[in-house]
């Protein structure tokens, strides 16, 4: 079993308690070792196009790690969508480190800066060494990809919330990258208000990178007893760079079924 820590950076065995249910479904459960990545994305450009990454054993046993490289690209809904590349260097493709010991992997881009961003990961996956326990035995790997960005010529940060829609109670936000390099959107927050101004819905979303040329559509079901009492909603999209902001006049027929 393979368990992908997109953004996060370290590992450990408390991340077991995350999951209780897997003790109940396996009588064995083998776990992986605890390491660290430093640091957590790599940025290029036309001046700097080499970087290099650390990777700590923090674990008590002897650690195997294999890097592979990755295109990263995002389709209409912005998912995420990978597509083996030759376009990073990197060595060493696979290290073994034993308890407490630091190595490091040297990373670097074949190709130049040009008008848009290009987007990559380096996933750094462990391989899982046997275990000696009797009985089914499930091991867990941790894969981390790191990002690295090649960032454009002359960056060019811009977003738009497109469109915000009600139906039938469920509402649709569409937030899209216009620029040529990505943001991160934080998070998507709602405010709902009555005829009076008074505020009777509120939700916070979570966020995700949203790459060049990308949208992204959130969607929330809003519960019948305060779609009824709705007359306007507020949209505030909140990125490392920039708020987007929006809103909607409520009509009582967006929340009929």
């Amino acid at each position: 079993m393979k368990i992908f820590l997109p953004e996060g950076h370290h590992f450990s065995l408390k991340f077991i308690l995350i999951f209780p249910f897997l003790f109940f479904l396996v009588p064995s459960l083998g776990y992986s070792g605890e390491f660290r990545v430093t640091p957590i994305r790599l940025d290029f450009d036309r001046g700097t196009r080499t970087g290099l990454i650390t990777v700590v054993n923090e674990g008590e046993e002897k650690l195997s790690l294999q890097m592979r490289a990755f295109e990263w690209a995002q389709n209409s809904e912005g998912k995420d969508q990978y597509t083996e590349t030759n376009e990073i260097i990197y060595f060493p493709r696979m290290m073994t480190l034993d308890k407490k010991e630091e190595k490091i992997i040297r990373a670097g881009i074949r190709i130049p800066a040009t008008t848009r961003e290009k987007t990559y990961r380096l996933f750094i996956e462990e391989i899982p060494g046997p275990k000696k326990t009797e009985g089914v035995n499930v091991a867990i790997s941790i894969r981390f990809g790191v990002p690295i960005f090649v960032r454009p010529l002359k960056e060019e940060a811009r977003g738009a919330i497109d469109k915000i829609e009600l139906s039938k109670g469920i509402l649709n936000i569409w937030v899209r990258n216009t620029g040529n390099t990505h943001f991160i959107i934080n998070s998507v927050n709602l405010k709902g208000k009555n005829m009076k101004g008074e505020e009777v819905f509120s939700k916070e979303l979570s966020g995700w990178y949203l790459l060049s040329g990308v949208s992204r559509v959130y969607s929330l079901s809003i519960p019948q007893d305060s779609c009824k009492d709705l007359a306007k909603l507020d949209v505030e999209a909140r990125t490392n760079r920039f708020n987007l902001n929006g809103k909607l006049d409520v009509d009582q027929a967006m929340c009929m079924p």
